[in-house]
């Protein structure tokens, strides 16, 4: 299940966020941080299994374009090989089933390995 980015959790989410490999470097994940808590069309969307938030993918939602550019999808290392990646993926598309997916360099290899434009 979905909950929306909030300041109390940013601990959480950055620690997430480093797991990408673009997002290393502390600056660069402090500077991300911001950016989703600025921009209005990024959004951060942390994934519970239970009580614990064990994943998030960060978004450019560009609504007036039907279209979604998920460009960081992290799952914590201990929950990883569990489905939880293409569960979270899964829920996305069912939420905005009319819209296209785009990736990044980064996250393209693992939306084609849950094929994500065929989710749902």
């Amino acid at each position: 299940m979905y909950t929306r980015y909030k300041k109390s959790l940013e601990k959480i989410a950055m620690g997430l966020l480093s797991f990408m490999p673009n997002e290393k470097d502390v600056k660069k994940l402090q500077q991300t941080m911001k950016q989703y808590e600025a921009e209005p069309d990024w959004k951060l969307l942390l994934w519970k299994e239970e009580e614990d938030i064990v994943g998030l993918v960060g978004l450019v939602h560009y609504d007036d374009e039907k279209r979604i550019l998920i460009q960081h999808v992290s799952v914590n290392p201990s929950y990883r090989q569990q489905g939880i990646g293409h569960k979270m993926l899964k829920t996305l598309r069912e939420q905005y089933n009319e819209y296209t997916f785009e990736s990044t360099k980064e996250t393209a290899s693992f939306l084609d390995h849950c094929n994500v434009s065929e989710i749902g």
